[in-house]
C-alpha cells in the first residue's frame, strides 16, 4: 500500500505494534507511574510520551532531527539532559512526603496530573534514542523517489503515536488495576513510590551515561 510515498502502511503498524509491545524506557515511565500514583497517572503519561513522539516526528520531517543526531555536542547535552531530568524525577518523589490528608486530594490531583503529562513529553523530547529511532525506522518506509516526504513522515509519526497511545494506556490501566489492588495499605503505597523512584534514577544513569 503506498500513499503520500509511505510504503508498507500495513507492515509499519505491525513493526510499531511490536515495538510497543517490547518494554522500553517509555513502558517503564508508564508503568512505574501507574503503579506509584494510579490508573490516571498512567494514562496521562502515556498522552504525554505520545505528543512527545510527534515532537519527534516534526523534528525528523523537517530535519531537525538529523541535525542534533550530527552534532555530537548536542546530542551529548540532550543525553545529559534527559538522564538528569529522569535523576530529578525520581528524587522528588523519594523525598515526597505522604499525603497530608483527604480534603486537599482533589485539587492537588488535578495539578499532579497535568504536571505528570508534562513531565512525560520532557522525557521523551529529551531522551535522544527516540531521536536516532525516528531516524533510522521510519525512513524505511518512505519511498526515496516521493515528492512529499515531509507529509509521509508526519503522517507515519501521527500513526506511530496513536498506535502508541492505545498501547500504552491499556499498559497504564493494567498496571494502575493491580497496584491499585496491592496498594490499599498507606504503607505498602509509600513503598511503591519509594521504588518507582528510584527506578526513575536508575534509568537517568543508565541514559546519561549510555554511549551513543
Amino acid at each position: 500500500m503506498t500513499f503520500f510515498g509511505i510504503a508498507d502502511f500495513g507492515l509499519f503498524c505491525a513493526a510499531v505494534l511490536l515495538l510497543n509491545a517490547t518494554p522500553g524506557p517509555d513502558t517503564a515511565y508508564i508503568v512505574g507511574r501507574s503503579v506509584a500514583q494510579g490508573r490516571a497517572a498512567g494514562l496521562v503519561s502515556a498522552l504525554g510520551i505520545s505528543l512527545g513522539c510527534c515532537v519527534h516526528s516534526v523534528a525528523s520531517a523537517f530535519g531537525l532531527s538529523a541535525i542534533l543526531a550530527a552534532s555530537a555536542t548536542a546530542f551529548t547535552l540532550v543525553k545529559l539532559g534527559g538522564g538528569a531530568y529522569l535523576v530529578y524525577l525520581g528524587v522528588r518523589m523519594l523525598l515526597a512526603k505522604p499525603d497530608a490528608g483527604a480534603e486537599s486530594v482533589a485539587s492537588h490531583e488535578n495539578r499532579s496530573l497535568t504536571v505528570i503529562f508534562w513531565q512525560a513529553v520532557i522525557t521523551n523530547v529529551l531522551n535522544p534514542k527516540v531521536v536516532l529511532f525516528f531516524l533510522s525506522f521510519i525512513p524505511q518506509f518512505v519511498r526515496n523517489d516521493s515528492s512529499q516526504k515531509t507529509a509521509a513522515f508526519l503522517l507515519l509519526g501521527l500513526t506511530m503515536a496513536l498506535i502508541s497511545t492505545a498501547w500504552n494506556s491499556g499498559t497504564a490501566l493494567l498496571a494502575g488495576t493491580l497496584a491499585r489492588r496491592a496498594s490499599r495499605n498507606p504503607r505498602i503505597k509509600y513503598r511503591l513510590e519509594r521504588t518507582v523512584g528510584a527506578a526513575f534514577i536508575a534509568l537517568g544513569a543508565k541514559l546519561a551515561f549510555t554511549k551513543n
